[in-house]
């Protein structure tokens, strides 16, 4: 049985041009894919209307509290004691997000609490998956 977190989180959107907007994201985290954060974007947030969805590792979450992180299409780095940045890259362009670094802290000490760092291992069901990735 799969343990999920949903948390939600104020993203305050950087814009090149002001004015910058905060929105209401979702962070989420599920014990079934134990290496994987996702935050969901309100329709709101994007440019075509569409939610919107990026997963990456917990682990460059993490790292990224603490100092820079990331050199694919998810950065994140510290800004400040209070605030963690998020950039975000995609075929249309960079999104740069701040987020507020103990919204960030308290959802990841609630995955390690389902999930401890280390043991995510255990928690993959890879025959599973296997055998969903070869049936017909």
């Amino acid at each position: 049985m799969s343990t999920v977190i949903d948390q939600a989180v104020q993203a305050r959107l950087i814009a090149s041009t002001p004015p910058t907007r905060t929105v209401r994201a979702r962070l989420r985290y599920a014990s079934a894919d134990p290496f994987a954060v996702h935050i969901v974007f309100p329709p709101a947030a994007s440019l075509d209307g569409s939610e919107v969805s990026w997963t990456f590792a917990r682990e460059l979450l993490a790292r990224g509290l603490l100092t820079p992180s990331g050199t694919g299409d998810v950065r994140v780095w510290p800004c400040g004691p209070q605030r963690t940045v998020l950039e975000l890259h995609a075929a249309e362009g960079v999104a740069m997000v701040q987020i507020d670094t103990a919204e960030l802290r308290g959802f990841l000490a609630g995955s390690y609490a389902v999930v401890p760092a280390g043991s995510e291992g255990v928690h993959l069901d890879v025959e599973g998956d296997l055998a969903a990735l070869l049936a017909p």
